[in-house]
């Protein structure tokens, strides 16, 4: 008999295990059963969507209704063009390349069953070439009809593994629901679909690790009932009964993490910071020269109550961009330093670490220029740590932080080397958190003193949809800015479609140049540098694919180095164009920066480096060249950039795609709204959920299968309540060894990294 631990190989053989575990990572029973089928064929349906993504593996089922010998064009032959009707609105298209020898078989009127992979030969055309194929029994056609395999391929190795003494045992056939899984060219549906079977033929019973009452009081079946009815339903309220149990079971996996992270987090210790009437947070609140936001005080009166506290604050603080989050964290920050204790900033760039110094020593003036001349008699002082500054000026921000002179630092991944060390760190603010890992965050906080933990504040531009923080940062408190400060200007949001008005584009620079004229700036934003390959050209080595693609006209990309050179030499010859790339020194990416925020640059082009932090009221005016190539949350983090001041912004987004495809439609989308948390959501449902979870870029086959972080609200919301219960009666899940055995199988420690991450 066979258990979930077992080994695949031991199960099934060294062949096919070996196979699934190259293809998809597999190596127990476990995780072949945990590969659930993606859609399920039913009798004369379709098995796949009606315009599947060119190069996918699918599988259909239907009846031929067309099957056509014609001769080949280039070479001595005869092809076979097949129409099969899979119940969509229009026939799939088949071609078999041996047209005479696949034609006695596969002949008008009979119900077959074609695997292969898709090509598009028009936009809205695609059909299958050369698939492997089974004839499929007609209802009540009995074993004995059937004492050969007709087909070929994969599907004929699964009739013929069904292959007994009598024939081909049919029955599997005539299922109302028959599984299609994620698959490879290699591995496809059909193999899966065998070692799944055998595999379930073997299975012992499996000791469920969710506790009888709590599957009760939901509903929920047992744990082997949902892994052999996900697989072979019969019904399909089967399906949708299996799916809801192994949906609850992703989400408590993920919860019983977070909480137990969240419990751990609420047993350390750290250094109260309560507030004080007298300090130099008191005295920054009185200097400020705009009035706060009443979700800015609502916010900052929230982290003040969780830094009083002897225990960490843990807190995430997001808000849209230009919301003020860095005027709220600056408070907290001198509401610890009040406390005589410091303060890191954690930045993801080089530009933006720098920027914040810049902001964070401009708002606070002399009170943050302590040992300097002029400086208030409360002052602190801010320093700034980065790879690429200069030894010795590394060397003195480095002895102001040990020393304790230092009261906020303000830095890259440098600050998590061991050579940075703290007097007492008080407080790890990190900024766009979703840069970082837990890993990095947690290798700063262990810069605290012994035996104490530092508050940490982590903020984000990118808003986060509810189930989405739920379930990647439950542990984590959240604040949201909402309102925009008084002085913020409207933008508005154009695309040029450069294909269709080419004269757009032109009118797009004159309009730089008006504002430009009119004493503004402006970004000219591109999607990469300029000595890399272009993706969509194809880059070097160039085979017939390549070449094929080519001839298909993809658009391509326009480097940041080529515009700056076009404009500068071209439309916009008479302005003063400066460029900004993430690979230049570091010194020189300063001095480019600075010559824009001093208005010594007209006109900025630039890569994605300008994409948070950069505060610039002056510019007015943001054209995005390729916006076709960014994310809708990218493109809107690009357009915070503009309206920052008295001025109304304008943001340009040049795109060669074509007018009637999903990218227009998404440029449109953004064009149409300026509510981050709108297009978050949006951005999200069109990436797709599994590239949301990352589960090709995280590197592993282990992800969420089932559980939607954008519509299972009620599934996460009951699985954190559940998790957080279960884990304060039972810190470490001693008493509940099933359900640390879920945690730990069903959630690694590479699939959190990426989940904090996403």
């Amino acid at each position: 008999m066979t258990t979930l631990g077992d080994r695949l190989d031991h199960v099934l053989g060294v062949k096919a295990a070996e196979s699934l575990a190259d293809a998809f990572d597999m190596h127990t029973v476990e995780d072949l059963l945990r590969h659930y089928p993606a859609r399920y064929a039913t009798q004369g349906q379709p098995l796949t969507e009606e315009q599947p993504e060119e190069g996918a593996h699918i599988t259909v089922v239907g009846r031929v209704v067309k099957a056509e010998l014609r001769p080949m064009r280039q070479r001595r032959g005869e092809l076979l063009k097949v129409e099969l009707d899979a119940g969509s609105s229009r026939p799939v298209e088949i071609t078999f390349f041996n047209g005479r020898k696949v034609s006695y078989l596969v002949k008008q009127g009979v119900r077959a069953m074609m695997s292969g992979t898709v090509h598009y030969w028009r936009p809205d055309r695609w059909n299958l070439s050369h698939p492997s194929y089974l004839i499929m029994p007609e209802a009540g056609e009995s074993v004995e009809n059937l004492t050969s395999v007709r087909g070929s391929g994969s599907l004929r190795g699964l009739a013929e593994s069904a292959k007994g003494a009598g024939g081909v045992d049919v029955s599997f056939f005539e299922r109302e629901y028959i599984p299609v899984y994620p698959a490879t060219a290699k591995v496809q549906s059909w193999d899966l679909l065998a070692c799944v079977r055998q595999v379930l033929d073997q299975l012992d019973p499996i000791d469920d690790p969710l506790p009888r009452d709590i599957r009760d009081d939901r509903g929920l079946m047992a744990i082997s009932d949902a892994l052999r009815l996900i697989h072979l339903p019969e019904h399909k309220s089967d399906i949708e009964q299996a799916r809801e149990r192994l949906r609850f079971d992703e989400a408590l996996a993920l919860q019983l993490v977070l909480a137990e992270r969240r419990h751990d987090a609420e047993d350390r210790s750290a250094r109260p910071c309560p507030p004080r009437t007298d300090g130099i947070a008191a005295a920054f609140g009185q200097r400020l020269p705009f009035e706060l936001t009443a979700g800015q005080r609502k916010v900052i009166a929230e982290i003040s109550g969780d830094l009083s506290r002897d225990h960490p604050m843990h807190r995430l603080l997001q808000g849209e961009v230009g919301s003020g989050k860095t005027v709220v964290a600056l408070h907290a920050m001198l509401q610890v330093v009040d406390a005589g204790q410091q303060c890191a900033l954690l930045a993801p760039t080089e530009v933006l670490a720098a920027q914040h110094y810049r902001s964070l020593r401009g708002m606070l003036g002399d009170l943050g220029a302590a040992g300097e001349l002029g400086a208030a008699d409360n002052a602190t002082k801010v320093v700034l740590v980065t790879g690429s500054m200069s030894a010795g000026a590394k060397k003195a921000a480095l002895l102001d932080a040990v020393t304790g002179e230092a009261g906020i630092v303000i830095g890259t991944h440098a600050l998590i080397q061991d050579a940075v060390e703290f007097y007492d760190l008080g407080m790890v603010i990190v900024d766009e958190q979703h840069r970082f890992g837990v890993e990095q965050r947690d290798a700063l906080r262990a810069k605290a003193k012994d035996g104490v933990s530092p508050h940490l504040l982590v903020m984000t531009a990118t808003p986060i949809p509810r189930t989405i923080a739920m379930t990647t940062l439950g542990d984590l408190e959240t604040s949201t800015l909402t309102e925009l400060p008084r002085g913020r200007s409207p933008i508005t949001t154009r695309v040029v479609p450069a294909k269709m008005h080419p004269a757009w584009v032109d009118r797009a620079w004159e309009r730089i140049r008006e504002e430009v004229e009119a004493g503004r700036q402006a970004y000219v934003v591109c999607s990469r540098i300029g000595d890399e390959p272009d993706a969509a050209a194809g880059g070097k080595g160039k085979g017939r694919k390549a070449k094929a693609d080519e001839e298909k006209e993809e658009p391509t990309t326009h480097a940041a180095v080529d515009v700056f050179e076009t404009l500068s030499s071209g439309p916009l010859s008479d302005l003063r164009v400066g460029l900004l790339h993430g690979r230049l020194p570091s010194d020189e990416k300063d001095g480019v920066m600075r010559a824009f925020n001093d208005d010594e640059i007209d006109v900025l082009v630039c890569t994605t480096v300008v994409e948070v932090g950069v505060d610039v009221p002056n510019a007015t005016v943001m054209v995005i060249v390729d916006a076709d190539r960014f994310g809708v949350s990218q493109l809107h983090q690009l357009r915070g950039r503009i309206g920052r001041g008295k001025h109304p912004g304008l943001c340009l987004l040049i795109t060669e795609t074509s007018p009637m495809g999903g990218a227009m439609a998404r440029l449109e989308a953004v064009a149409g709204t300026l509510d981050g948390f709108e297009l978050s959501v949006l951005d999200l449902r069109q990436r797709r959920e599994g590239d949301v979870l990352g589960s090709a870029q995280s590197g592993t086959a282990r992800s969420l299968r089932l559980l939607s972080l954008l519509d299972d609200l009620e599934v996460i919301t009951a699985a954190q309540q559940l998790a957080r219960e279960v884990v304060d009666s039972d810190p470490g899940l001693r008493d509940h060894p099933g359900l640390a055995t879920m945690m730990h199988a069903a959630v690694d420690a590479e699939r959190l990294e990426y989940l904090a991450k996403s």
